[in-house]
C-alpha cells in the first residue's frame, strides 16, 4: 500500500482540499477554506499546515472566535448547505469561544467544521498553559463542552485515528438531515507527529447530495388528505430554499391555490407579491397567516422544524380536526405534529405532488381570500415604511429605505433583537437568498460576521447587514476582516440606547423594562441620563467609512451615497425605541405567578388566558 508521510495537521488539510460535492449533476470542492486564530495549541501544526498550502487552501485571519463560526455559517447556509468553511484555535478560551458557534450551527442545521487545539495527548507534560484540570479524570478538558452542541464530536489522540475521523466527519457534514457543527479536537502534540497516511486518503472524495423520493403508499395518503381537506395551508421553512425547490412550490401553489406562510429559515420561498402568499407565519407572522392558520384544517409542513415562533407556542391551529403532513428530510423533523411524514427531499415531493393533483384547486373563495389578505398586508407594510415619525425615526421606516434601496438580488440580514420580527413581518421578499435570518439561535453579535460570510459566498450581490446597537456591542470587530479581504458590507447600524426586543418582552410581563436600557446608575438602579457611547465613532475606529444620519431622508441619501463606497460602510442612525410594528400574535413567556407589582400581575392574567389556547398536536 502506498502512503504519505504527513503530520496529523497537514494530513487534514490534504484531506479538507480533495473533498467534493455534488447535487444534480454540479460538481464543486465542498472547502473553501480555514478561519483561524493562531496560538501555542494549533500555530505549530493546523497553523504550519495552513501556511504551507496557503496557495490552495485559502486561510483567513479573523478577530474572535465565536465571529469565525458565524461567517462560517452564513457562508454554508448561502451555499445551501453545499459548501462549508473549516474553522481552527487554540486551546482554552480560544477553543471554547467557538461553543455559542457551534450551538448556532447546529441548532439552524449548517455543516461548520471546527478543529480547536486540545491538550498534549502525552500528559507528561501536564498541567498545560490552558489546561482544564479535572481531580477525577485526565481525560475531559475544556473541548468537552463541545459535545453537546456538536452533531459528530472526536478527540484525535493518536495519528491513525484520523484515517477513519474524516470520513465520519464529512458523512455528518454532508448529510441534509444530520449535519451541523462537526467537532475535531485536535491535541497539540499529535497535530505536529509525523505518520505514514494511506496515499488514497488524500485522492479526489465526491458525496453525492441525493434527492430521496418519498414513500408511494405515504405520498398517495398525502394526496388524498389534501383533496380531503377545505382549508388546507402551507408553512414553508428553510428546507424548501435548501432544496432549491421555490419554483416547485409556486408552480404547486398557483395550481392548487393553497396558501403558503413562510418561517423565518422559509421566507423567500415566494415573492412577497404572490397572490398565494400569506407572509410570515406565526408570532411575527401578518393578520392573514394567522387567520389562515387558526381555521386550516390541514397543514403541510416542508422543510420546518415548527419552532415555538412557528407554532406560536403550540397554539397557531385551534381546527378541531387539523391534521398535518410533514414533508422533510429529517426523520425527526417530519414525525412532528403526529403528522404523516413524508421523509423525503422538498422538491422531488412537491413535483410529486403536483402530478397526482392535477386538475385540483382550493375553492375559489378561499383562493381569493388569501389574495386579499396579501393586498392587505402589503398595503399595511407601505404604511409603515411612509410612517413619517420624525426624529428619532422609526425602525420599520429604515427597514422600509434598505428594501427600497435595495436591488432584487441583495441581501438583507439580521439575527437577533427587535428587527428580525419587523424584517420578518415587513421585508419584501424578492429572491429566494435575498432574506438571511439567523433565527434559530437567534444570537447577538451573528450580524457583521454573517454578513462577511454571505459577500464570501455571493460577491457578486450586495449585502446588507441591519443590526441594533445592542447586538453590534456585542461583537462589531469583524467590519476589520471585511476590509481586510476586500469583502465590502453595508452596515446599517440602529441605536435606540437598549435592548428594544427585551425591553418590550419585559413590558409583556409586567416588568417595566428593568435593565433593557443604556442608562447611568442613579439611586441604585439604571434609570440616570443616557450614557455618552459613540457607536460611529468606534466603527469608524475600526476602519470603516461611517454616514451619520438623523432623518430618514437622510438615510435614505446614505443608502445610495453607500452604493458607490467600494469599502464597508456604516450608516449609523438613532431610532425610537418604542416606536413598535403592531399585530405580533402570542407566545408563551412565563410570567411570575405571584407578585408585589401591580403590573406583573395584569400581566399574568394575560398570560393565563393565553395559555388556554395551547394544544397537543398528536
Amino acid at each position: 500500500m502506498k502512503t504519505k508521510r504527513l503530520t496529523v495537521a497537514q494530513a487534514t488539510i490534504q484531506y479538507l482540499k480533495n473533498q467534493y460535492v455534488e447535487r444534480d449533476s454540479k460538481q464543486h470542492p465542498f472547502f473553501a477554506g480555514c478561519f483561524g486564530i493562531f496560538g501555542h495549541g494549533n500555530v505549530a501544526g493546523i497553523g504550519q499546515a495552513l501556511h504551507q498550502e496557503a496557495e490552495s487552501f485559502p486561510y483567513y485571519q479573523c478577530r474572535n472566535e465565536q465571529a469565525m463560526v458565524h461567517t462560517a455559517v452564513a457562508y454554508a447556509k448561502m451555499k445551501n448547505r453545499l459548501g462549508a468553511l473549516a474553522c481552527t484555535t487554540s486551546i482554552g478560551p480560544g477553543a471554547t469561544n467557538m461553543v455559542t458557534g457551534a450551538a448556532l450551527a447546529t441548532v439552524n442545521r449548517i455543516p461548520v467544521l471546527l478543529l480547536p487545539g486540545d491538550i498534549f495527548a502525552r500528559r507528561n507534560v501536564a498541567p498545560v498553559l490552558q489546561q482544564i484540570e479535572m481531580p477525577f479524570t485526565q481525560d475531559t478538558g475544556a473541548n468537552d463542552a463541545f459535545k453537546p452542541v456538536s452533531r459528530y464530536w472526536d478527540r484525535i489522540n493518536r495519528a491513525e485515528q484520523l484515517i477513519t475521523a474524516l470520513p465520519e466527519a464529512l458523512r455528518v457534514l454532508t448529510s441534509q438531515s444530520e449535519t451541523g457543527a462537526v467537532t475535531l479536537a485536535m491535541p497539540q502534540d499529535v497535530q505536529a507527529e509525523a505518520f505514514d497516511f494511506p496515499a488514497h486518503l488524500f485522492e479526489k472524495k465526491v458525496w453525492y447530495i441525493g434527492r430521496p423520493r418519498p414513500d408511494a403508499g405515504l405520498l398517495n395518503k398525502a394526496v388524498q388528505w389534501i383533496k380531503d381537506s377545505k382549508r388546507p395551508m402551507i408553512i414553508a421553512g428553510g428546507g424548501v430554499i435548501y432544496s432549491e425547490a421555490t419554483d416547485a412550490l409556486r408552480s404547486f401553489v398557483n395550481d392548487t391555490g393553497i396558501p403558503v406562510a413562510e418561517t423565518m429559515a422559509g421566507k423567500g420561498s415566494m415573492m412577497y407579491n404572490d397572490p398565494c402568499a400569506l407572509g410570515a407565519v406565526g408570532v411575527t407572522g401578518t393578520p392573514g397567516a394567522v387567520a389562515v392558520a387558526k381555521e386550516a384544517d390541514l397543514v403541510i409542513g416542508i422543510g420546518t422544524r415548527y419552532s415555538d415562533f412557528t407554532s406560536q407556542s403550540k397554539s397557531a391551529w385551534q381546527d378541531d380536526s387539523v391534521r398535518f403532513i410533514n414533508i422533510n428530510i429529517a426523520e425527526f423533523d417530519a414525525f412532528k405534529q403526529g403528522a404523516l411524514p413524508l421523509v423525503a427531499d422538498a422538491k422531488v415531493t412537491l413535483e410529486a405532488l403536483h402530478d397526482a393533483l392535477r386538475g385540483y384547486s382550493v375553492d375559489s373563495a378561499y383562493r381569493e381570500q388569501t389574495a386579499t389578505y396579501n393586498k392587505e398586508w402589503d398595503n399595511k407594510v407601505e404604511q409603515v415604511y411612509n410612517l413619517d415619525h420624525g426624529v428619532p425615526v422609526s425602525q420599520g421606516e429604515v427597514i422600509g429605505a434598505v428594501n427600497s434601496a435595495s436591488a432584487p438580488k441583495d441581501v438583507v440580514l439580521c439575527a437577533a433583537g427587535s428587527m428580525p420580527g419587523d424584517l420578518h413581518k415587513l421585508w419584501r421578499t424578492r429572491d429566494p437568498k435575498g432574506y438571511h435570518l439567523e433565527y434559530g439561535y437567534s444570537c447577538m453579535g451573528y450580524e457583521i460576521a454573517g454578513g462577511l460570510g454571505v459577500k464570501m459566498a455571493e460577491p457578486d450581490r450586495e449585502v446588507y447587514v441591519m443590526v441594533g446597537d445592542g447586538s453590534y456591542l456585542m461583537m462589531a470587530q469583524e467590519l476589520i476582516t471585511s476590509i481586510q479581504e476586500g469583502y465590502k458590507l453595508t452596515v446599517v447600524l440602529l441605536d435606540n440606547s437598549g435592548f428594544a426586543s427585551i425591553g418590550g418582552l419585559s413590558e409583556y410581563v409586567g416588568s417595566q423594562r428593568f435593565g433593557t436600557q443604556y442608562k447611568y446608575r442613579s439611586n441604585g438602579q439604571l434609570n440616570g441620563g443616557p450614557l455618552p457611547v459613540d457607536l460611529a465613532a468606534n466603527a469608524r475606529s475600526l476602519g470603516a467609512h461611517v454616514i451619520e444620519c438623523d432623518t430618514i431622508d437622510s438615510v435614505k441619501a446614505a443608502l445610495e451615497e453607500a452604493k458607490k463606497i467600494t469599502t464597508t460602510t456604516v450608516i449609523y442612525v438613532k431610532t425610537d425605541i418604542y416606536q413598535n410594528v403592531e399585530g405580533y400574535a402570542w407566545w408563551e413567556v412565563p410570567v411570575a405567578e405571584v407578585s408585589e407589582v401591580s403590573t406583573t400581575k395584569k400581566s399574568f392574567e394575560v398570560y393565563k388566558e393565553g395559555k388556554k389556547a395551547q394544544r397537543y398536536y398528536l
